[in-house]
C-alpha cells in the first residue's frame, strides 16, 4: 500500500480542504454521526468533525496498517510528546512521568472515581453540561451535585458561590468541564484560581475535562487547571476532539502532584490495554506534527462561528447565540421560537436536521439545542436553512391540540 501524498504546507489550502469535503463523501462514513439517522437527515449532532484527516496522522495510521501493528497499546513516547505540546501550545509544564494513558476521558473519570471515592460520594458538575457527566456518575454509583452555571450579561459563568456551597456541604469531587461543553466558554484564569483555592480549602478532588483545550479560538486563552500555582487534581485530555480521533480510543490522565499520581497508580493496570494502539499512534502524530493542521482548523472554525451568527440573524433572528470561545459546538437558545422544551425534535421532524436536545445537558437546557458547526460552511448554511424551514412549517401547520402536550422528549 502506498502512503498518501506529502503534507500540505499552505495553510490556505488546508483551510480550503475543510470546506471541500462533499456531503456525498461524508455519507460514505460509518461513524455514529453518519449512520444514526436516515439518509434524508443532515446530521449536526454528535461531536465529530467533517474534515479530512491530518496528513501526519494519515501517514502514521497507514504505516501501522502496512505493518499489521494492531495489537495491544503501550504509551511509548506519547507522554513526552504531550508534555512538549502542552509546553509549546498551552504554556503548561507537564512531567511525563505523571501522564497515564486511558481509553477515553470518561473512562478515565469513571476509573478515578472508583479508586478515589466511596459509593454515593457527591460529585459536583455545572449544568448545562456534557450529558455523559450525568451518565458516568450513575454508572459508578456516585451522587450528582449540581452547581449550575450562571447566565450573565457577559454570557455563561461559573457560579463560584454555588460551587463553594456544594463543597461546604460535603461534595468530594468536582468534575470541571474546561473549556465548557456545550456553552463553548473558556474559563478565566482568575475563576480557575478561585476554584483551585476552594478545592484546597475543602479537600475536594478536581477532575478537569480539558478535551477541547487545543481548540481555543481567536480571542480566548485556555488555562490548564494544573498550570495554576498551587492547583492540584487530575486533568483528562485527548487528541480526539481537535484531530477527530474519538473512535481510535486514546486519552491521557495527567496528575498534578504525588498525591494524585498515587491515585492514578491505583487504577487497574488492565485499563491501559483498553486504549487502542492506533489511537496511541495517531495521538503521537497529532501532538508531534499536527500543529499546522490544528492552526488551520482553528482559523476555519473562527470564520464558521461568525458565519453562523450571520445566518441566524438572517434566517432565525429569535435564536439567541453566543459564539463559542473554543471548539465547534454552538449552544442555541431557541426559547423565543415557541418550540417547547425540545426544539431539536421540531428541527428533526420538520426540517430533517439533527441537533442534540438541550435537555440532555440537564434541566437547564430546556428550550436549547446544540449544533455541531465542525463541518464545511456550505453544510452549516444548509443546517440553518433546514432549521428555518422547520420553524416555518410548524407555524404554517401547527400540531393538533392533543399533540402539544407531548412537545419534547420525556
Amino acid at each position: 500500500m502506498n502512503c498518501p501524498s506529502p503534507a500540505v504546507a499552505d495553510p490556505a489550502e488546508l483551510i480550503d480542504s475543510f470546506d471541500g469535503v462533499s456531503l456525498e463523501t461524508l455519507r460514505r462514513r460509518r461513524s455514529s454521526k453518519w449512520v444514526k439517522y436516515p439518509p434524508d437527515v443532515l446530521p449536526a449532532w454528535i461531536a465529530e468533525l467533517d474534515v479530512p484527516l491530518a496528513e501526519p496522522i494519515r501517514r502514521a495510521l497507514h504505516e501501522a496498517i502496512e505493518l499489521g501493528d494492531t495489537g495491544y497499546a503501550e504509551a511509548g513516547a506519547l507522554p513526552e510528546a504531550f508534555a512538549e505540546f502542552a509546553r509549546a501550545r498551552l504554556g503548561w509544564t507537564v512531567d511525563p512521568a505523571q501522564v497515564q494513558v486511558v481509553p477515553d476521558v470518561m473512562v478515565g473519570v469513571a476509573e478515578i472515581l472508583r479508586v478515589a471515592t466511596p459509593p454515593e460520594a457527591g460529585v459536583v458538575i455545572n449544568p448545562p453540561v456534557y450529558p455523559p457527566f450525568f451518565d458516568i456518575l450513575e454508572e459508578v454509583g456516585r451522587r450528582v451535585v449540581e452547581a449550575p452555571l450562571a447566565r450573565t450579561a457577559d454570557g455563561w459563568a461559573l457560579d463560584l458561590d454555588g460551587l463553594e456551597a456544594a463543597f461546604r456541604a460535603g461534595a468530594r469531587v468536582y468534575l470541571l468541564c474546561s473549556p465548557h461543553n456545550p456553552t463553548g466558554r473558556v474559563w478565566s484564569k482568575a475563576d480557575l484560581a478561585r476554584v483551585a483555592e476552594l478545592a484546597a480549602r475543602y479537600g475536594v478532588l478536581v477532575l478537569a475535562d480539558e478535551i477541547h483545550a487545543p481548540l481555543a479560538l481567536a480571542g480566548a486563552e485556555h488555562t490548564p487547571f494544573l498550570a495554576l500555582d498551587g492547583a492540584d487534581g487530575i486533568v483528562l485530555t485527548s487528541a480526539s476532539k481537535a484531530w477527530n480521533l474519538a473512535g481510535l480510543k486514546c486519552a491521557l490522565a495527567v496528575a498534578g502532584s504525588p498525591r494524585t499520581q498515587a491515585l492514578l497508580a491505583r487504577i487497574p493496570a488492565e485499563v491501559r490495554y483498553r486504549a487502542g494502539n492506533l489511537g496511541v499512534l495517531a495521538a503521537l502524530a497529532a501532538f508531534r506534527e499536527g500543529a499546522p493542521w490544528l492552526d488551520a482548523l482553528r482559523l476555519h472554525l473562527d470564520r464558521t462561528r461568525r458565519l453562523l451568527a450571520d445566518l441566524l440573524a438572517e434566517r432565525l433572528p429569535e435564536v439567541r447565540y453566543e459564539p463559542p470561545e473554543a471548539s465547534y459546538l454552538a449552544w442555541l437558545d431557541c426559547t423565543a421560537l415557541g418550540l417547547g422544551d425540545d426544539p431539536a425534535k421540531v428541527f428533526l421532524e420538520r426540517g430533517r436536521v439533527a441537533l442534540v436536545p438541550g435537555h440532555a445537558f440537564g434541566r437547564q437546557g430546556a428550550g436549547f439545542a446544540r449544533l455541531n458547526i465542525g463541518t464545511s460552511r456550505a453544510l452549516v448554511t444548509e443546517a440553518v436553512r433546514r432549521m428555518a424551514t422547520a420553524v416555518s412549517r410548524l407555524r404554517q401547520d401547527p400540531p393538533q391540540q392533543e399533540d402539544q402536550a407531548d412537545a419534547g422528549d420525556p
